[in-house]
Order: structure tokens, then C-alpha cells, then sequence
């Protein structure tokens, strides 16, 4: 009966919900965008060219997740089949075509890329150090324990090995190996003879372990001499770092000490901190933070050309000076070992280049970074770094190019669940723009090389619908980037716009986005600051693409201001700064773009205005006490003063054409709703070459916040908004019957605007925080409501008849009311602090589908390890190649690689299937077993033939100087008897 008489009252006459099922609501979680907690490590495969970022533990994710993104919209999540919970990743390395994990709880795993599945684990004790390299099948675990000893992790068969290396410091300085100064604090395989590994321990010393030889090949200490007595056995080592060429040994100390050593002497060249030279040490009283990531970097194809990337070691009183970062300390090419002296080394590597800094933002420190090389995965990732990316203390990244320090936009750069934590995310919005129009709008923007280029997207279906479901991501850089959130279908553009509201305004501090609204017919958008700004872009070039033809603009408040010069320089075409609202009326609380040419502002000031963008100019502005007169005065004296002492400001608005009460004709409206329940409706009507607007009433709904209004057809059911098509029917008198549905915190109400007051419905037991009229293809329209307690509901229309209702617990709780609702249906709602859960409301309650995306491309080859030069092979630096450290670490027993096996057998493909073995058809057919045998006899048969012409070439020579001895005797004999006759004769 009540739905009855709501269906009479609001004025529709028909149910233009019939058709929706009761058990049709049942919201699917269609994809999730963003990161569902605060990053912990970061690793980079620039082979693969693909991201992998860790995470730790949080409230939405009971155990951390590791994220590995590619290009454009590619990505997989890696979780362990059986989590626990309350672990969080401490570091991440590619290897081939896996990736090694160790988390918090010491367990280092190993994952599957092609498969994306763990495929082994096993737990160490206190892991202070893992290392890996590309072109290896081991994997260095180092531990902080008393014991001190390297355990190996073998990755192709994914298991521990016997090998191990007992705490080889003991022998030699039993008194500093002691406690934790016991444990190995860093560890760093040579980058061109993978037969050392050097060994850095807590206590101060390093020592380079040769696989050949079986032991420590030498010691390095850092110098006994003045303030650096304490060094060893006090001071604790943080890091160690080869030089690209193997040239010299870095160790990085807790006090920010760099100390660096001739490899081949072991003597010391230099020491110094990020500042320059430490020659005086026992001056030295420089309060320091603690080294954390040093990399030593090469400039391109030159590995002598080299420099340093150091985090922290900078002095604690820049803390508040803002120079502060990741330090860049260029040392230029190094000096030719073989010629120079120990005062020209030790110039090299106290730096004759400028320290540059990449400087962090307001407030934040680097936790840790990683390097995006061009190509190369050798040299612990630093050859010819095109940017570094750095996680901040507050959770965010930020990247820069390398070694400039420029910040790098993320936009079509990384993947858009990136852009979440790149940085933070303040407000969000949704536009259904047009299928057509969304193909167009494909920004061509200046930008560097691409930082991630690898995988394949999974297939998907074809495009559902002839609408794009855009999303407006406001971010705390006051940035906001605009994209295709898509319906698990075919994203045909799936590029990302972006606007700088920053640029716009004229200042880069105290800008805060606080609303955004895109028209979905024409493309417009507009942003509002928290300081009282509107900026409003169009579509278009920018006719000063690269140059910055920024100007200085006097403010005009309550005016608008022509920003065009304000675009950015790099970009050619995309949303370009059309105009400046300074409306300075508090922050901006409500904002609606038209698809023809009006928008309506409202600010937490308690003021509105429309402006029309045909002039542009401001057609209306008025306090919201003006146009909603105050009510009589209620019976309950304690709720009128109540609600009359608060200050009223616009919540909602819309714009739609209807036909209003007691008119015979339809014209372009306003609605205008407030937080006290209010809901305003204004007349647009044409005045020459612009329009006027025109307050037409108003009424009062429950007395608290309108979070929605939508017009709809009454007969229809059909969206009555705004558009070229409805607006141009109005010179020919075409009437739109409509009705307004708003929904407050409390209640739905469906009325015939301006004053009826029509039919609602309360809702008793939650406060509703996001609402919409949604009008899903295929299906008839509803109300969608989600509320505080986490549950979705839909109500019909117009008898307002609950259709279904569904609980999400993967909500945040705090965030719903930052929720927003799309036209056809999906609920974008926040999962976490920096994740959002797209999810389409009618659907049939299936979870979070699994990414089908490739990470591995198999064209992607490994290149050759740099290794020794010659020069250090007739030195006597015996080479050891990958083959041996497999022997050497594995034994003899252990079969061929993965790896090793597949190179090998592209090897012969490329040969043709030729070879000693015989036809490649025999060689299918044989096992690993024979295969083995096969090898062995095969090195055997190349070594007898080695064997042999070494044996050929000592007899050849043994001849050779034979003969050249029996020609120097008779070349003596000769001039003997010649003198002889020259005597007698």
C-alpha cells in the first residue's frame, strides 16, 4: 500500500522499474585499481622490462602482496597459496624468468613469472642480506645471527644446497666478531668475475671469498687512524659495493663513512662522505644519518665512467633545510689503474664532480629506491640509469629522472594502480563519457623513454556497452589524471589524461583539489580547490607547445580570468586551461559541468554561482540564504535553532530539461541541493546573446545533507539531463515531463520540481553516504544507495520498493563517503587507504576475477656477463665461468640448468640441430641422464684435442729452439775460424 501511494504521489504513473528482478542485485567485484597497502621494496627487470613492488601488512591486507606491473594495463598479484598473516616483503630480485622474494618472517621464496605461482620457500635465521645475479642459478643468503655464515638457495631447483660459508672473520679478528658485530651486514658479487663474492661483516671488515680458491683471498679494514679507531668493531658496516670494473671495494658505515680500497693491494685510497673528502678524520664532527642504498653507477656503455647514488649520509642539520634526498656524486672516468698513482686514485674516488641531490618532497624521507636501467641487469642494476624511483617514509613514490632529479609524471608511464601511491589520492569522480568521444580524447603529451615496456594483456571480451566509465583522480600534487576504468572488457583507449591545477591557479603551494566534474557529452571538465578556485579546461591544442609562456595575471575575485597561457608546455593537445574562477568563498563544496556550456559552483562559504561558457561570464552568483527563504518557525524550538545556526552551502547539483510545475513549456533547470535539506530549482532562460538564471522555487526535505540529485523522464524513465539534443528540442516546444529524484542522508524523495513536495521514504536504521539513479544497458532504472554500515541497496522507481541489498565488507569504512556511483551502474568504492574496488551492482556476485596477462616475453634474451679484461687475465685473475660455479657450488652431481639447457638448446636450433651428439631426433629422445654422459664425453673429446695441440705446439717449439741454438753455434763457429784466418792468412 505504501508503494501505492508513493507511486501517486510522486507523479509518475508507471513503473519504470518493472522488470528488475529480486534477485538480480548482486554487485560483482569487476577489478580493483591501486595498492592495497604501504609499499615495502621495490625490484626492476629491465630484460623484461616489468616493476615488482612489495608490500607490508595492514588492516584491509592481512599479508602483504607483491604487485608486478608492465605496460599499459598489464599486471599480475603474486600471494602464497597457504598466507599467514602479519608478513610484509623486505626485498624482491628478478632472476631469469622467476622472481626471490624474503619477507619479514626470514623466508626467502622463489616465483614462477610464466606461471605467476610459488613454486618453492624455505626459511633462513635473520636475514640481513640476499643476493642474486641474472646470470646465476644461486641465490647468496647472508645472516645477521652470531654465526655469521652465507647459506646458498639453489633457484633452478629450487632448494638449499650443502654449501656454506662459516663466519670466515673469525679467524682473523676474533675480538671484533662478537654479537650482532658478528653477522654479515652486506654482501656483492664481483660485477665481472662471479668466482668472488665479497662479504662484508657487522664488525667493520670486509672479505672477498674466491669460489676457485676456496677461501678468503684478502681482507679489507677500514684505516686505524684518528676518529676512525672506532670504526672497526664500533661503527657498524651497512654496505658493500664493487666498482663496475672490479677496480675498487666500497664500505659504506653507520656514521655515513664511505671508505674505499684498492682490490688487488687492499690498501686503502680514500675516504670520504657525501659532502667530499674525509682527510682530516679526527675533525671530523659531522652528525650524520646512517648510509642506507648505495649503488655504484656507470654512464652508459662505459663502465670507467662512474659515479655514486647514496641514500642518506647527509648531515642531520639539512634535515629541516630541505636538502635532503638521494645524492648523486659524480666521479668521472676512472684513472688507468696500471698507470697511476696512489694520490690519482685516491682524487677518483673522493670525487672531482658536484654532489647533485634529488630532492623529496615537503615532510618525507627515502626509505629505499631502485634504478630503471635502459638494458643492462648487470652491475647490480646501475648501468645507464634512465630514472630511479624512491619510496618515501609516508607510503608514497616518486620518480625521478637520473641524474637530474626531475620529477617524472607516472601518467602513461606506469600503470594506473601506481598512480594511486604516486603520490596519494585526495577525491575521486566518474563520468559515463560517450564511446566515441572517449577515442578521441587521446592527449599527445612530450615524455621521456618508457620505464615499463614488458608482458602481454590477457584476452578480454569486446567492448560491453557504448558508454566508457571515466574516472577523475584527484591527487595531493594537486594533479588530476583521467582514465578508462573499463567493464572487464576491451580498454580501446586506454591512455591517461592529465591536468595541472597547480599550473592553472598561478601557484604550486596550498593547492588542495577538493572537487572534480568532467561533462560527459562534450568532454569539459573543471576542478575546485579547497581555497576557493575553479578551473575550468576544454578540449584543444595548445598553441604554446614548448615554450612556457606563463604570465603574471592579476587576481580578480569573484571574476573570471582567461588562463590559457597557463597550459603545459609539453603538452600538444589534450585538456587545455580555458578560464580562472576565483570565486574565494571557502573551499568549493559542490560542482557540475553541463554538456551545454554551464556550470554550477557552490562553496562551503555558503555561496553559488553559475557561469556560462559561451562568454565566458558569470550569469548568477548569490549567498544560498537569497534564493531559500527562511522557513516558519517549527514547534520543536530546540530543532529550529539548531539547524538555523549552522551555515548553509550547496552539497549537490544538476542540471537537467523538464517541464516544471504549472509551466507549459520546458526549459533548461538547475537543482541546487544543501546540506540542510534544501533543494533550489533555477530557470536558464536565453537574454540576448547569453542567459539568465532565475530562482523558481524551492522545498525542504529532511534537515540534513543532500548527497544526489537526478532528473529523470516520468514516463520514460530515461535520464533528463542537459544535452545538445534536449536543449535544441526546446525551439521547437518539445516538452520533457521529469521528475527529481534526491536523496539525502535519511530519505529518497521523488517530486515534480520546483515546490511539490511528492513522495519519499526514510531510511531508518543507516545514514546513506553515496547515491545515484543508475540506468545499467539492458535493464530498467533504480536508485542505488550505499550506506554507512558497508551494504548496497537499490529502492525502484517510483514506488521506492527495496529491489535487493548486499553487504561489502571489503570496504573501508571510513572512506564510503568518498564512494561515487556511475550512471550505468558500477560502484567505485575504496577498499583501503589507496585502493578502489570497481564493482557493477547487478551482476551475479562473483569475486575479484584473475588477471589472464603474460608477464614473460620469450624474445627477451639474458645478453653475456661483462667479465674480466684481458689485461687482468695475463695478470693472472683466473676467469670462472657460470658452468663452474655451478660445479663448484653444486658439485658434480648436479644436472644442467633450466637455464643452461634451454640456451643450449637454441643453440643448436640455430646450428640446426648439428653437433656432436648426432641428429637432433636422437637428442630428444634421450634422457637427462645420457645427456649428462653425452656432455662429459663431449668435454673430454674437446679436451683431448686442446691436449693434443698443446702437446703439437711444445713439440713445434722445443724444435724451433733447437734450431735457433744450432744456428747461433754455427754463427759462432763462423766468425771464430773467420778471425782465425785473417791471422794466419
Amino acid at each position: 500500500m505504501a508503494s501505492f501511494l508513493r507511486a501517486k504521489q510522486s507523479g509518475v504513473a508507471t513503473d519504470l522499474s518493472a522488470g528488475l528482478l529480486p534477485g538480480s542485485f548482486n554487485p560483482d567485484e569487476l577489478a580493483r585499481y591501486g595498492i592495497n597497502s604501504q609499499v615495502s621494496c621495490l625490484a626492476y627487470d629491465p630484460i623484461q622490462s616489468l616493476l615488482a613492488v612489495g608490500t607490508s601488512p595492514s588492516t584491509f591486507s592481512p599479508r602483504g602482496k607483491i604487485y608486478v606491473f608492465g605496460r599499459d594495463r598489464v599486471h599480475r598479484i603474486l600471494q602464497p597459496p597457504n598466507p599467514s598473516g602479519g608478513v610484509s616483503y623486505r626485498q624482491l630480485a628478478f632472476v631469469n624468468h622467476s622472481l626471490v622474494s624474503l619477507d619479514s618472517n626470514n623466508e626467502v621464496a622463489l616465483w614462477d613469472l610464466e606461471t605467476c605461482t610459488q613454486t618453492s620457500k624455505y626459511s633462513y635465521v635473520k636475514v640481513s642480506s640476499l643476493v642474486t645475479d641474472p646470470a646465476l642459478d644461486w641465490a647468496f643468503v647472508g645472516s645477521a645471527s652470531s654465526s655469521g655464515d652465507v647459506q646458498v638457495y639453489d633457484l633452478d631447483r629450487a632448494r638449499p644446497v650443502p654449501f656454506r660459508l662459516g663466519n670466515l672473520a673469525k679467524e682473523v679478528y676474533p675480538r671484533e666478531m662478537i654479537g650482532d658485530r658478528a653477522g654479515v651486514a652486506a654482501m656483492a658479487i664481483h660485477p665481472r668475475d662471479i668466482g668472488k663474492l665479497a662479504v662484508g661483516y657487522a664488525g667493520g671488515v670486509v672479505g672477498v671469498y674466491s669460489f676457485k680458491m676456496g677461501g678468503v683471498q684478502r681482507w679489507y679494514e677500514p684505516p686505524p687512524t684518528g676518529g676512525m679507531m672506532i670504526m672497526r668493531g664500533k661503527v657498524k658496516l651497512t654496505n658493500v659495493v664493487w666498482h663496475p670494473s672490479g677496480t675498487f671495494l666500497m664500505g659504506g658505515y653507520e656514521n655515513g663513512v664511505m671508505v674505499f680500497w684498492d682490490v688487488k693491494e687492499g690498501r686503502v685510497v680514500g675516504v670520504r662522505d657525501v659532502y667530499g673528502s674525509l682527510d682530516d678524520l679526527e675533525g671530523d664532527k659531522r652528525d650524520r644519518v646512517p648510509l642506507g642504498r648505495v649503488k655504484w653507477a656507470c654512464k652508459g656503455n662505459n663502465p670507467d665512467d662512474t659515479g655514486l647514488v647514496v641514500q642518506g649520509g647527509w648531515d642531520k642539520g639539512e634535515q629541516q633545510s630541505g636538502k635532503r634526498g638521494i645524492s648523486f656524486l659524480d666521479l668521472g672516468p676512472t684513472p688507468v689503474y696500471a698507470t697511476s698513482s696512489w694520490e690519482v686514485l685516491g682524487g677518483y674516488v673522493k670525487g672531482r664532480g658536484e654532489r647533485v641531490v634529488m630532492e623529496m618532497p615537503p615532510g618525507a624521507e627515502v626509505v629505499d629506491y631502485v634504478l630503471i636501467p635502459r638494458q643492462s641487469p648487470y652491475f647490480d642494476g646501475a648501468q645507464d640509469p634512465l630514472a630511479v624511483m624512491a619510496m618515501l617514509s609516508s607510503g608514497e613514490l616518486i620518480t625521478m629522472s637520473f641524474p637530474s632529479g626531475w620529477a617524472i609524471s607516472p601518467t602513461n608511464m606506469l600503470h594506473p594502480s601506481l598512480s594511486f601511491v604516486h603520490p596519494f589520492v585526495q577525491r575521486i569522480g566518474v563520468a559515463s563519457v560517450g564511446r566515441e568521444r572517449w577515442l578521441g580524447m587521446v592527449e599527445m603529451r612530450s615524455q621521456g623513454e618508457a620505464i615499463l615496456k614488458g608482458g602481454k594483456g590477457g584476452n578480454t571480451r569486446r567492448k560491453m556497452v557504448d558508454v566508457r566509465n571515466v574516472i577523475l583522480v584527484a591527487h595531493a600534487d594537486s594533479t588530476v589524471r583521467i582514465w578508462d576504468v573499463g567493464f572487464a572488457d576491451e580498454v580501446e583507449n586506454s591512455g591517461q589524461l592529465q591536468v595541472d591545477v597547480a599550473r592553472a591557479v598561478g601557484r604550486f603551494e596550498d593547492v588542495s583539489v577538493s572537487e572534480v566534474h568532467m561533462a560527459e557529452g562534450t568532454g569539459e571538465f573543471a576542478a575546485g580547490t579547497k581555497t576557493g578556485e575553479v578551473v575550468v579546461y576544454k578540449w584543444g591544442v595548445n598553441k604554446f607547445h614548448g615554450r612556457d609562456a606563463t604570465t603574471a595575471l592579476d587576481p580578480k575575485p569573484g571574476g573570471l580570468t582567461d588562463i590559457s597561457t597557463r597550459a603545459e608546455p609539453s603538452l600538444k593537445e589534450g585538456l587545455q586551461p580555458f578560464v580562472l574562477y576565483e570565486m574565494a568563498q571557502g573551499p568549493i563544496s559542490a560542482l557540475c559541468v553541463s554538456d551545454v556550456g554551464f556550470i554550477a559552483v557552490g562553496s562551503e562559504g555558503g555561496h553559488f554561482s553559475i557561469i556560462d561558457l559561451r562568454g565566458p561570464s558569470v550569469i548568477y552568483t548569490s549567498p544560498v540564504t537569497e534564493f531559500i527563504t527562511q522557513e516558519k518557525k517549527s514547534f520543536s524550538l530546540k530543532k529550529s535553532s539548531s539547524s538555523h545556526n549552522k551555515l548553509e552551502f550547496p552539497t549537490a547539483i544538476s542540471f537537467g530539461v523538464m517541464t516544471l510545475e504549472g509551466d507549459s513549456y520546458s526549459s533548461i533547470c538547475c537543482f541546487v541541493g544543501t546540506n540542510l535539506g534544501h533543494i533550489a530549482t533555477f530557470r536558464l532562460l536565453p537574454s540576448g546573446q547569453s542567459y539568465t538564471a532565475k530562482p523558481a522555487g524551492f522545498i525542504k526535505t529532511s534537515a540534513d545533507r543532500v548527497i544526489s540529485l537526478s532528473p529523470i523522464n516520468s514516463e520514460t524513465g530515461s535520464p533528463a539531463t542537459a544535452t545538445g539534443q534536449s536543449v535544441a528540442g526546446l525551439r521547437s516546444n518539445v516538452q520533457t515531463p521529469g521528475v527529481l529524484v534526491a536523496v539525502t542522508q535519511s530519505e529518497i524523495r521523488i517530486f515534480k520540481p520546483s515546490t511539490n513536495k511528492g513522495a519519499s521514504k526514510s531510511f531508518d536504521d543507516q545514514l546513506c553516504d553515496s547515491a545515484r539513479v543508475i540506468h545499467p544497458p539492458n535493464l530498467p532504472p533504480s536508485v542505488v544507495c550505499l550506506f554507512g554500515d558497508r551494504t548496497t541497496r537499490a529502492y525502484s522507481i517510483p514506488s521506492l520498493k527495496e529491489v535487493g541489498r548486499a553487504s561489502l565488507s571489503m570496504l573501508d569504512p571510513s572512506r564510503t563517503l568518498s564512494c561515487v556511483i556511475s550512471k550505468t551502474g558500477e560502484l567505485i568504492a575504496w577498499n583501503g587507504p589507496s585502493e578502489i574496488a570497481v564493482m557493477p551492482v547487478y551482476g551475479s556476485g562473483k569475486g575479484l576475477p584473475v588477471s589472464t596477462d603474460s608477464l614473460i616475453s620469450p624474445e627477451r634474451t639474458l645478453p653475456p656477463r661483462p667479465t674480466i679484461s684481458n689485461l687482468q687475465w695475463i695478470s693472472g685473475t683466473q676467469y670462472v665461468s657460470p658452468t663452474d660455479l655451478d660445479l663448484l657450488i653444486g658439485g658434480e652431481g648436479r644436472p644442467p640448468s633450466k637455464r643452461v639447457v634451454r640456451a643450449e638448446e637454441v643453440e643448436r636450433a640455430t646450428a640446426g640441430g648439428g653437433g656432436y651428439g648426432g641428429s637432433s631426433s636422437q637428442q630428444q629422445q634421450e634422457g637427462w641422464g645420457d645427456y649428462l654422459v653425452r656432455q662429459v664425453n663431449e668435454r673430454a673429446e674437446k679436451l683431448s684435442f686442446v691436449d693434443d695441440a698443446m702437446m703439437k705446439l711444445q713439440e713445434a717449439s722445443s724444435g724451433w729452439a733447437e734450431d735457433v741454438n744450432k744456428t747461433v753455434k754455427e754463427q759462432k763457429r763462423g766468425l771464430l775460424l773467420g778471425g782465425l784466418k785473417k791471422s794466419f792468412f
